[in-house]
């Protein structure tokens, strides 16, 4: 079994996912990492390397193509990415979601060692930026590959976990995992 993590930002994605493989002891593969490590090496933070991205496709052509070989060559992994429920089709589709405010309030304070941006001091600023990642996200996969990773029906389960600790999202998300699983 694959399990794929999309959703907003803030959600818990990947934390929860990390979680999960630890306790299925799975590999993770995190593509927001990965694509902060692409940024890093250009020298950009990731709201410039999605900026990039919008005239120049390798920006996620490249971490797309990594998630569709994974996805044909190996198994029980779990994978977080906006794009892997489309590129990897047989996983477990899970969508976390978060009120945009709470999102940017848990950015925040997991900034720290994180090339999100620049000049995001304060909880605000974050926000602002959040938006314009989901625009820019947006934009790019609609035209790269003619998906809607924030339509939730693209997903096997949806959950909203706002008002939810991070130990309630985990309980939640293994007793769906382990529904799947038998």
């Amino acid at each position: 079994m694959i399990i794929s993590f999309g959703g907003s930002i803030g959600s818990g994605k990947s934390g929860i996912a990390k979680r999960l493989a630890e306790k299925l002891g799975w590999p993770l593969y995190d593509m927001g990492d990965v694509r902060r490590r692409m940024a890093q090496e250009r020298e950009m933070t990731l709201e410039e390397f999605n900026k990039l991205g919008e005239s120049d496709p390798r920006t996620d052509t490249e971490v797309d193509e990594y998630q569709t070989k994974l996805g044909q060559a190996e198994d029980n992994f779990i994978i977080v990415g906006r794009t892997s429920w489309h590129f990897i089709p047989q996983s477990l589709k899970i969508f976390l979601k978060a009120k945009p405010e709470i999102g940017a309030a848990r950015v925040f304070k997991s900034l720290q060692g994180r090339n999100e941006g620049r000049n995001l001091e304060t909880i605000e600023a974050v926000l602002e930026s959040n938006k314009k990642r989901v625009i820019s996200d947006g934009l790019r996969y609609q035209k790269y590959f003619q998906i809607d990773v924030f339509d939730e029906t693209n997903y096997d389960w949806v959950l909203d976990t706002s008002d939810l600790t991070e130990d309630d999202v985990f309980k939640a998300v293994l007793s769906f995992v382990q529904e799947k699983m038998v």
